[in-house]
């Protein structure tokens, strides 16, 4: 009897979940990167009392955001949008915002940034200036990048998840009235008028003593684009074009060549 009993409960139980309504299928939510994060104070301890005397301004950068059809913003690239840069007639291999990702993941992850020696700036192609907090953490990932730019170019800065700490932020131009009186400027080409070894470059252009406050300032403008070449026409206040090596590298080898040699020439380890 308990059995027959059960087995009816069992059907009435089934019945009823099948006339059940179905769930709704949740909206897919957007992709919102993580809070920038500060690096660790131990490693830049450093960076309070040292003067910045290296300067690095990236040019030429591919920022630039785009509306994509599901209505979010996204940063114009030549993978994700190629029927966009058909409709506009735009040249695909031009959109490159990946090369700046790997030339900021370059600079600040080096012993020199970390020892508190450095002052990164970014200039779009547009002419937009971006100034970099040395003790920022740069995402691994481009899609992670991608998305905190979108962020940084429609809020205009971007803030630490900790403290009010400011880690990028958009700065009026032009990019000469943030050089200390007396910088030295070149522009890093590789069809510049000099050619350096590394080591000839860090020892020729880069002051003995890094903790001198007589030694003015160097800073090194480096393209951020797939092509073309720094511009004494946009920057007269360069000295000179220089280049380290007779064969084009890439932006990321060129900064490591730089960064590597002025660190031995400072005895940063």
């Amino acid at each position: 009897m308990s059995s027959v009993q059960s087995s009816t409960e069992d059907d009435s139980s089934s019945s009823s979940s099948s006339t059940a309504p179905k769930a709704k299928r949740q909206k897919a939510t957007p992709f919102i990167p993580a809070p920038l994060e500060i690096i660790p104070k131990g490693n830049t301890a450093n960076a309070i009392k040292n003067p910045r005397k290296i300067i690095i301004l990236l040019d030429q950068a591919r920022l630039e955001t785009v509306k994509s059809k599901k209505g979010d913003f996204e940063l114009l690239n030549c993978d994700d949008h190629r029927e966009l840069c058909k409709k506009f007639k735009r040249d695909p291999s031009e959109l490159r915002p990946d090369i700046c990702h790997q030339e900021l993941l370059a600079l600040i992850d080096s012993p020199l940034n970390k020892a508190g020696y450095l002052q990164v700036y970014i200039r779009t192609h547009k002419g937009i200036l971006i100034e970099i907090h040395p003790s920022v953490r740069v995402p691994r990932t481009f899609k992670r990048f991608s998305g905190l730019m979108v962020q940084l170019l429609h809020k205009m800065k971007i803030k630490a998840s900790s403290n009010s700490t400011t880690l990028l932020k958009v700065i009026k131009n032009p990019f000469s009235q943030y050089l200390p009186a007396g910088t030295r400027v070149y522009g890093m080409s590789c069809k510049g008028s000099t050619l350096y070894s590394p080591y000839a470059l860090a020892t020729n252009l880069i002051p003995p003593d890094k903790d001198s406050a007589s030694s003015p300032p160097v800073c090194f403008i480096i393209g951020a684009m797939a092509s073309g070449h720094v511009s004494q026409e946009e920057h007269p206040y360069m000295e000179k074009l220089v280049s380290i090596s007779k064969y084009p590298l890439s932006g990321a080898a060129a900064i490591s060549r730089i960064l590597s040699a002025i660190e031995n020439h400072w005895e940063i380890v």
